[in-house]
């Protein structure tokens, strides 16, 4: 089993076990929320996150720093502070931590946020880095927004495209694949690209500084249809999507064409869900295109009826997933690659 744990083990051994509540906490720990928000006092709250980079090598230090940043600006707040800790495989480690180190203080700068702190060490028996990421930043008790808050009759809006992180990551550690499948140079070189488009930052804030969304989501793993059913699920919803109307691009239909790989169910940083009411959605969308964003209305939300995500195909055929955790498909590909599955 590769990616996050099922449902069921949580809620039986992790979320009961939180030692003391503290009255806070605003949002702390549960299924599909981006980031835990904290009662500062005087009507500040901070957001702060945890996450982990484990599906990628060669960006490393680069996605270290976004991912966990844009679990911060889906709540409505800016990222300021960063902490990473940092476990390498035994051997030659210089050239791969100038190289990490290198990537994370370039996306720190991109960001303005400053690493604070963390933690480096050589670790046994693993094969390739693995990061262990904090991020931090401030807003008000009146502009936080949380997954759980889609409410039926907003539209379903996407920035840019699905697959983004999952185009890129496979692009620049699985190349090789790639050419063995006949997947030419210029689409390789063009997915890689797509690694400066993984940052939701600026259009998560666009919204949330003009209170236009209700919920706001960074589909990682699983991509777009497990970013939308932790949001469903979190919302106590139905999420109806269309699929003629999903943003994709064309390095990434090729990429998971080759590969035989989902494109809906590839982690997605780089990729904004958020939930607009209709009577906001032409501002937002206005707002998003004055700021150079591509978006699309991609559905809307409903009553629950017992399924999570309603996937409206090409061919009228509607797929109805009623799972809140799922298998991405990078993960799924580096374990067959490695043989731990099929």
């Amino acid at each position: 089993m590769v990616g996050k744990l099922p449902l069921n083990l949580m809620l039986k051994y992790v979320y009961p076990r939180l030692g003391k509540i503290d009255p806070n906490v605003i949002v702390g720990p549960t299924v599909g929320e981006d980031a835990a928000i904290i009662d500062l006092g005087n009507g500040r709250v901070l957001v702060v996150h945890s996450d982990a980079i484990t599906g990628a090598v060669e960006s490393l230090g680069w996605l270290a720093v976004h991912i966990v940043s844009n679990d911060i600006a889906v709540r409505g707040a800016r990222p300021r502070w960063f902490l990473m800790s940092l476990f390498l495989p035994e051997g030659d480690i210089e050239a791969t931590v100038d190289k990490i180190m290198a990537q994370v203080d370039r996306a720190a700068r991109e960001l303005d946020v400053m690493v604070v702190g963390g933690h480096t060490e050589t670790t046994a028996g693993i094969r390739r880095p693995i990061a262990g990421t904090v991020s931090m930043g401030l807003t008000t008790k009146d502009l936080y927004i949380t997954t759980s808050g889609a409410k039926t009759g907003d539209h379903v809006v996407v920035t840019k495209g699905v697959g983004i992180e999952g185009t890129a990551v496979i692009c620049t550690d699985l190349s090789n694949l790639l050419r063995e499948k006949g997947v030419n140079e210029e689409t390789i070189s063009r997915g890689i690209k797509l690694l400066s488009m993984v940052s939701v930052v600026k259009e998560a804030l666009l919204l949330a500084e003009n209170r236009l969304a209700t919920s706001m989501h960074d589909p990682t793993e699983a991509g777009l249809i497990g970013g939308l059913s932790e949001v469903a699920y979190a919302s106590k919803k139905t999420i109806e999507v269309y699929e003629d109307r999903i943003p994709i691009f064309s390095e990434t239909k090729i990429i998971s064409s080759a590969l035989n790989i989902d494109p809906f169910r590839l982690i997605s940083s780089g990729t904004l869900v958020a939930t607009i009411p209709p009577d906001r959605i032409s501002k937002a969308l206005k707002i998003l295109d004055e700021n150079n964003i591509p978006v699309r209305v991609v559905g809307r939300v409903k009553e629950f009826n017992g399924n999570l995500v309603e996937i409206h195909g090409k061919d009228s055929k509607v797929e109805n997933v009623r799972t809140v955790y799922m298998t991405d498909e990078l993960f799924r590909l580096w374990g067959i690659l490695s043989g731990e599955t099929s």
